[in-house]
């Protein structure tokens, strides 16, 4: 079968569950993991045939979209700060926000990230995406990231070995730690902050195959990570250390009086990428 006739198939039967650009995208992304071609590549050879084999990796792909799967779990792989990571159910999907959180940290230490070593710590770190990204960039740091999920860590140690980056990995629950036992110039976490009272807002695919252990707290005590997190950064932020969070959109005001309580200053909240209120950061 020729591959621009199966596009045509491909868009047909799955124009019932995602928008036309959302499908374009999945088929470019599945045609770069499996046959090395880009949108280009593909214009050239419009007559470049699918075998048999070839076909039937491409239906089992097409089958898993039409049960809302998301791609990256599909192929077991995305794109993060322009380095590649594994991903699968034991991990969320890193987004295109957590991006812009890592290049923050990154302009604000761009200027002593070649002279003056940092430690940095990123807790609940999923995929390892915050903290191999930081390890990559600012290579005189010392890098460690903290997760309560053993398999998520398993991801994360893959990843550091695919990136040619050292991280110390820590496998802990952030709530049952009192003291981290060493100081950091920089603690980043992105942790759960989705209420249960959001979930209507959560598309189907991150809500049946995405782990909700890295996403939901309870609707009565939302800030529940992020007050932990706090408490342990007036404890074990260096002097001049700063405090890196990504947020719920909804309670960036919450979360200003919160680092405030805590005696933190030069509080700033930072907007995404889609206008909403995504990440704030406090000195101490």
């Amino acid at each position: 079968m020729l591959l621009k006739e199966y596009k045509t198939q491909f868009t047909n039967e799955l124009i019932s569950i995602y928008d036309e650009k959302e499908i374009e995208s999945f088929f470019y992304i599945v045609l770069e993991a499996f046959h090395q071609m880009k949108r280009i590549d593909f214009a050239m050879q419009p007559d470049f045939e699918l075998d048999v084999v070839q076909l039937l990796q491409w239906e089992t792909v097409l089958s898993q979209l039409k049960e809302q799967k998301p791609i990256q779990y599909i192929l077991g792989e995305t794109e993060f700060f322009g380095l590649p990571f594994y991903v699968n159910e034991n991990t969320l999907i890193p987004r295109p926000e957590t991006e812009e959180l890592v290049d923050w940290i990154l302009s604000n230490n761009q200027i002593i990230k070649s002279t003056n070593p940092l430690k940095i710590l990123d807790i609940g770190t999923g995929t390892g995406c915050i903290a191999i990204s930081l390890a990559e960039n600012l290579p005189n740091a010392e890098v460690y990231a903290l997760d309560v999920s053993e398999k998520a860590l398993e991801v994360a140690k893959r990843n550091a070995r695919t990136n040619n980056v050292d991280v110390h990995f820590l496998h802990q629950s952030i709530l049952e730690i009192e003291d981290l036992g060493q100081q950091f110039d920089i603690i980043v976490s992105n942790p759960p902050y989705v209420r249960n009272l959001e979930k209507e807002e959560i598309k189907k695919n991150v809500l049946d195959y995405e782990p909700h252990l890295a996403l939901f707290v309870e609707d009565d005590d939302a800030l529940l990570f992020y007050r932990k997190i706090t408490q342990l950064a007036q404890k074990n932020l260096s002097n001049s250390g700063a405090l890196y969070f990504e947020i719920n959109q909804y309670l960036g005001k919450e979360m200003i009086s919160l680092l405030e309580n805590h005696h933190f200053s030069n509080i700033e909240l930072r907007k995404d990428i889609y206008g909403n209120d995504r990440m704030i950061r406090g000195c101490f």
